[in-house]
């Protein structure tokens, strides 16, 4: 069978499938500029939602095989009258899902949009990721090539780009705009610690490519003899996600000088509290040694977690598309739970900064694509200080609101002033959670959700730009979870259309005590800016 223009298909992570690929990738940017900056040009978007990660730290994620719908935000692009989207998941998507997305689209006829998309399934709910079920089933792939009209106006988005993202670029012959597989180590924690450092970015005090729990031991007690009054330190696993591969080290009563190595050998089993629910020492521990990690302090005061998101071109040119503060829950505040758009004015612009520097160093050695850093900013007497904690090189949580905010309302990030403003002038403000989670909340199908939005007027309003957008609705009726994102004219409205939805959701389903996603976390979190 003769895929992507090529009778043989090289073997993954071979010198031809690498030559291969390089050769596609060199039509990024050439395409990039002939048609990304004409809302009029014909193009194909293939999007492949797989989270190609470390499958036993994905099972942490509740509902996490819906995750391939939050890029469901990517529909909005066809919006573009010349547009074609091919949506390819595990299992298929609930009509009425892809329904609710279309009517959002602005301006544009359900039934246009609809005969410009393209939906594909592999009819599996195996645990593999997305992109491995693509690769095994070569008559997809065929149908994948079939619904694309030209494939020198086509690319492949990805939720993150790995080697089989690279093998299934190069069997359809179509490049992929993310970064290279061979680069995206750049990303895990101890690299990034790296990169913080040659850039001259203030990062807490640790240690980094740590391989096993001796590694684990010195470092946590070459923290604490630097600063006896170190109270915790954090353990993280290189490639954990959304902050369920962290764990906190509780110092207590540890002693000085000499016998603290051993106390804290003796007390490590006990003393790790970790922010994955269900995990314990032996399982964390077997993963550390094999993904490695690092060793932090964690840094105590009054705190805030923003994040900043870049967007690196094909061309090489970078731009800081959005900032969030991060609403952060779990047993001691490091799991990802939402956010709010964009950060505090008071520290925006500083973190702008510190991610541009960083862009600009990613850049030079040809990342492409989205990517964010993370942050943990604490209040001193003159102000932030802000350190870096991890650079993702891929689409997050953040993602999806930001995109479909821009998607419905056409308007753009100063990354000068920190605000989103619409093309009439007004600003525009977000608050989003993937994990508005309740048991009540089982049961609900898409249609019960569709009629409790239409019932209770819970719309966006292209009119006024406001309301409220849904997403992960599929996880609904398994796993009592979904998105919310609210937005509004100002910080406060935004965070009132939000509240006001959970609280619609509560009363329907027989419960009126409001969801306070904030209340685990552990740090300081702005509601009224």
């Amino acid at each position: 069978m003769v895929l992507g223009g090529s009778a043989l298909t090289p073997r993954p992570g071979s010198p031809e499938e690498l030559a291969d690929f390089a050769r596609l990738q060199s039509r990024m940017a050439p395409m990039y500029r002939r048609v990304f900056s004409d809302d009029s040009a014909p193009r194909t978007v293939v999007v492949i939602p797989s989270l190609s990660l470390d499958p036993i730290e994905l099972r942490k994620i509740v509902g996490v095989r819906h995750y391939e719908e939050r890029m469901l935000c990517l529909l909005m692009l066809l919006r573009l009258p010349n547009a074609n989207v091919v949506y390819v998941t595990s299992k298929p998507i609930h009509p009425s899902i892809i329904d609710y997305y279309l009517h959002l689209l602005p301006g544009v006829p359900g039934r246009h949009a609809h005969k410009r998309l393209t939906l594909l399934d592999c009819d599996d709910e195996s645990p593999d990721p997305l992109t491995q079920k693509i690769l095994d089933r070569p008559r997809l792939m065929s149908r994948i090539i079939e619904a694309i009209p030209n494939m020198d106006s086509a690319h492949i988005t990805c939720f993150n780009a790995s080697h089989m993202e690279r093998s299934l670029a190069v069997q359809l012959g179509i490049p992929l705009y993310a970064a290279d597989p061979d680069l995206v180590h750049l990303g895990d924690k101890s690299h990034g610690r790296d990169l913080f450092g040659r850039v001259g970015v203030d990062y807490p005090r640790g240690a980094e490519h740590l391989r096993d729990e001796g590694d684990v031991v010195a470092a946590l007690a070459e923290l604490r003899g630097q600063d006896p009054a170190l109270r915790r330190s954090v353990v993280k696993l290189n490639e954990g996600f959304s902050g369920e591969g962290n764990a906190m080290f509780e110092y207590g009563d540890a002693p000085d000088g000499s016998s603290l190595e051993p106390w804290i050998r003796r007390n490590l089993f006990e003393r790790l509290r970790f922010e994955a629910e269900g995990e314990s020492f032996e399982p964390f521990m077997a993963k550390y040694r094999e993904m490695g990690g690092i060793v932090e302090e964690y840094l105590e005061g009054e705190k805030a977690s923003p994040s900043v998101q870049v967007r690196i071109d094909p061309t090489g040119e970078h731009q800081i598309v959005s900032s969030h503060d991060q609403i952060l829950g779990g047993p001691t505040g490091q799991v990802f739970l939402g956010s709010t758009f964009p950060a505090h004015p008071e520290y925006r612009g500083d973190i702008h900064d510190v991610a541009d520097r960083v862009a600009a160093e990613l850049s030079t050695v040809g990342v492409i694509g989205r990517f964010s850093v993370d942050f943990v900013s604490v209040r001193r007497d003159d102000g932030w200080k802000h350190y870096a904690l991890e650079m993702n090189l891929r689409k997050g949580g953040t993602t999806l609101p930001y995109l479909m905010l821009k998607f419905l309302t056409g308007g753009a990030y100063d990354s000068a002033t920190g605000i989103y403003t619409t093309p009439t002038g007004q600003a525009r403000y977000y608050h989003a959670s993937d994990n508005v989670e309740k048991d009540q909340y089982r049961g609900l199908t898409p249609d019960d959700l569709i009629d409790i939005v239409v019932q209770n007027e819970l719309h966006f309003r292209s009119h006024r730009q406001q309301g409220v957008v849904f997403h992960l609705i599929g996880a609904l009726s398994e796993f009592g979870k979904l998105g919310v994102v609210g937005i509004g004219h100002s910080p406060e409205r935004a965070t009132q259309l939000y509240q006001e939805t959970v609280a619609v959701l509560d009363r329907e389903t027989g419960d009126d005590m409001m969801i306070d996603l904030r209340e685990p976390a552990d740090h300081l979190i702005f509601s009224e800016r």
